[in-house]
């Protein structure tokens, strides 16, 4: 049977189940009111079922809601595979240097008849989603960099490699969140990128000045900002970012990701795990030795002398070209 054929069928039965369910309740209102009159009222007689049937059509109403939100859902999520994949074939058939994004449902379905270890939206996942953010967001801002500013600036977040934790955090969340929108209407990726985005950057940005004591980026300057942590400008350009993560973005990613086989998907994810913890941790141990030999506090240990001679100020400071010490920049508003 059909779909619109079921849909049909079971309108036509809601249709005559509200009818016979407000002539038996019509009834029932209209004892209630000639035993009101009579001054009778039998709290475990008529009051009883009528609070009963009362609860029940509460309950009848949510799952109706329920039931309404879901064929939404559902609709929308038709109308866009139907319109990716349209778009998707007319690309196809255009020449292009670099070829189109596959759709999340192709990307669903390889994962699927795979059965990949990093399959749905699992730790797995995140973590590979987290890890090429890392490196991928770095590439892309030194590569913007060179070009507007002709020259070579570091733009990493740790001391170990081209990563940088901020665009692997960002493309965590901005796919954990918009994942269950993959193949739903833009909308919903644009406003989801839009409060994601905005709350990472102002986390992120909170977190250095408050443990680290330095800033990467102030807003101050711009309009309708929040401490200069954040701005309307860059939220909405989170916004754009999130449609063309989850649309374009993401799927290119699972794709490189499918390419990892099983026997050593779960092995090596947990290595490179460990790697950008140990990388993480002695990032934040040389900048903040850093800081205290800015204030001229001498090394207390073998570990801190060893960080001096490895990673002086002048090392630092062009691994870091980016970071300012908050007593350096001009105090913000707010």
């Amino acid at each position: 049977m059909k779909l619109e054929e079921r849909f049909s069928s079971m309108e036509t039965h809601m249709t005559v189940l509200e009818k016979d369910t407000r002539r038996i309740v019509s009834q029932q209102l209209e004892q209630l009111a000639a035993n009101t009159e009579e001054g009778v009222f039998e709290e475990g007689g008529l009051g009883s079922t009528l609070k009963s049937e009362a609860e029940s059509l509460k309950r009848a109403g949510e799952l109706h809601q329920k039931l309404h939100r879901s064929c939404a859902e559902l609709a929308d999520e038709i109308e866009t595979q139907l319109r990716e994949s349209r778009q998707r074939g007319r690309r196809m058939r255009r020449p292009r240097l670099i070829k189109p994004a596959p759709t999340n449902a192709q990307i669903d379905l390889a994962e699927k008849k795979s059965r990949h270890f990093a399959q749905g939206i699992t730790f797995y996942k995140l973590f590979w989603i987290f890890f090429m953010g890392c490196f991928a967001g770095v590439v892309v801002e030194v590569a913007w960099c060179f070009i507007t500013r002709g020259h070579y600036e570091s733009r990493v977040g740790l001391i170990y490699g081209p990563f940088n934790l901020v665009y692997g955090l960002g493309a965590w969340a901005l796919s954990a969140a918009l994942y269950r929108y993959r193949n739903r209407n833009p909308f919903f990726s644009f406003l989801g990128g839009f409060v994601i985005g905005s709350v990472i950057e102002y986390l992120c940005s909170w977190f250095q000045e408050t443990v680290l004591g330095s800033t990467s980026w102030d807003y101050s300057n711009m309009p309708f900002n929040l401490n200069g942590r954040i701005c309307l400008v860059y939220s909405l350009f989170w916004g754009v970012l999130g449609v063309l993560w989850i649309k374009e973005i993401y799927p290119r990613a699972a794709k490189w990701i499918l390419k990892i086989p099983n026997k050593i998907g779960k092995p090596l994810t947990w290595v490179l795990l460990i790697f950008m913890v140990f990388n993480s941790f002695m990032t934040a141990a040389t900048v903040l030795r850093w800081i205290d030999r800015r204030e001229g506090d001498p090394p207390h240990s073998a570990f801190e002398e060893w960080m001096d001679r490895h990673y002086p100020d002048a090392r630092m400071q062009k691994i870091f070209a980016n970071l300012e010490f908050v007593e350096e920049t001009p105090q913000q508003s707010g």
